[in-house]
């Protein structure tokens, strides 16, 4: 008994799951507590039920909170930094990829890769199109690109470009990819399920979510100009739900085409300073100097333009990240000038 006893007392503690997990929930629930995210958050729940928190990994979605008090500062210190308003959209598409480039996931993340380092001082954001990778089977590529873009380009708020529109438990998991899984500080919605296909966003109060308003598609005018009970068109009353009903957390965008260049400034009269992102110029056809004057907010910001194909496949050849820069470059001080034009 007395062996067994001194045996005893040179044992190592041991850390249990149990004990480790408890741990873990009160160092989260601190740190949330001091952020001032209550614990009975719908995406905490989330977390606790997935088995990455099971396993004693802390998402890095707890460790970014905080480095800016809303969406909105995140945003303003990216336009500021860079003193633009260009969004470079990667959409690796396979089969235009550069010479060299290896047509598989590896080299989609190569390629993406090259194309952020070449672009970052020229934009305010990148927007990823999520399809791009998933239909290759490249998720992992797709986290890899935006740790680079955090490497990078920091000042720059990414956008995962998803067009999200479920509703209830499933669009609960949606935003848990985009935000936990891919750490994105936005995300594009379909909100025309109505307000339950944007509330489980709304759980992660410091990152963007822009909504579908006026697209730069053909096809938009088909349901986008129908007329409501209000006799104004559907997207104008998008619109203004964005910055009203469905805003709680002042954390919403619009998705604007650049094409219809009248409606931008219809819509920039209706949202007050709500933050655009504005696809459609370029391979598109819309029209910058436009896009621009009718966008523009009170602080003369507020733009996110887009750009994806004219930058990132302007040459298919090896020094296709070179090229890239220089349209970047050539596309920021575009939009600039047209900024400075408009009085």
């Amino acid at each position: 008994m007395e062996k067994l006893r001194t045996n005893a007392q040179h044992q190592p503690a041991v850390c249990t799951p149990r004990f480790f997990s408890f741990v873990t929930q009160k160092i989260i629930n601190t740190l949330l507590d001091r952020l001032g995210i209550h614990s009975n958050n719908r995406a905490l729940k989330a977390l606790q039920n997935q088995s990455l928190l099971k396993s004693g990994f802390t998402p890095t979605y707890f460790r970014t909170l905080g480095n800016f008090l809303n969406f909105q500062a995140k945003l303003r210190h990216s336009w500021s930094y860079s003193q633009s308003m260009l969004c470079v959209g990667l959409d690796p598409d396979l089969n235009r990829l550069p010479v060299g480039i290896a047509r598989t996931s590896l080299g989609i993340e190569s390629f993406c890769i090259e194309i952020v380092k070449a672009t970052a001082e020229f934009a305010c954001a990148f927007k990823p199109q999520i399809a791009y990778f998933s239909a290759n089977r490249a998720e992992a590529a797709l986290e890899n690109v935006i740790g680079a873009i955090r490497e990078y380009a920091p000042h720059a708020t990414i956008i995962l470009d998803a067009k999200r529109g479920d509703i209830g438990s499933t669009a609960a998991q949606y935003a848990l990819e985009a935000f936990v899984r891919y750490q994105a500080d936005a995300v594009t919605l379909n909100p025309y399920m109505g307000s339950d296909s944007i509330s489980p966003y709304q759980d992660y109060p410091d990152r963007g979510l822009f909504l579908l308003c006026r697209t730069s598609n053909p096809g938009g005018n088909d349901l986008q100009f129908m007329q409501t009970q209000q006799g104004q068109p559907l997207y104008q009353l998008v619109a203004q739900l964005a910055c009203t009903d469905w805003n709680k957390n002042q954390q919403n965008g619009l998705v604007v085409g650049a094409t219809y260049p009248s409606e931008i400034k219809i819509i920039r009269q209706l949202t007050g300073d709500l933050p655009l992102l504005v696809p459609g110029i370029g391979a598109q056809g819309g029209n910058l100097q436009k896009t621009v004057a009718n966008g523009l907010c009170s602080q003369r910001w507020g733009l996110l333009i887009n750009s994806s194909r004219d930058i990132i496949f302007k040459s298919g050849e090896s020094n296709f990240a070179s090229v890239a820069s220089h349209e970047a470059k050539q596309l920021r001080d575009a939009i600039n000038q047209a900024k400075h034009n408009t009085i």
